[in-house]
């Protein structure tokens, strides 16, 4: 997936996957999204993700009605470790973005 962005280039392809995310529901469900947390070699964050007509990913397609969509958000590294924070393991988090205190 590519995107512009305030005159940003955002691709998947060329950034690294730090950790993906799917909801436990069947992919046939409406509420079904799916996602990745992904860093640029600059070191910007980005979220990718795709999902159905009732989630944060759909796209409108006429009044009041809703299809599959996709889309890129970008992240500051405080909306970043928070998505991680309910997203990755421990050593995952640890590893990104450095240890974290007692």
């Amino acid at each position: 997936m590519k995107q512009i962005i305030g005159g940003k280039k955002y691709d998947t392809e060329t950034a690294t996957c730090l950790c993906d995310y799917e909801t436990p529901l069947r992919s046939s469900d409406h509420r079904y999204y799916t996602e990745a947390l992904y860093r640029k070699c600059t070191g910007e964050f980005f979220l990718a993700g795709e999902g159905g007509p009732l989630t944060h990913y759909a796209e409108a397609i006429d009044n009041n009605c809703y299809t599959y969509g996709s889309h890129i958000s970008p992240l500051s590294i405080e909306e970043a470790k928070e998505w991680a924070e309910i997203h990755m393991s421990v050593s995952g988090y640890e590893e990104v973005f450095g240890p974290v205190p007692e």
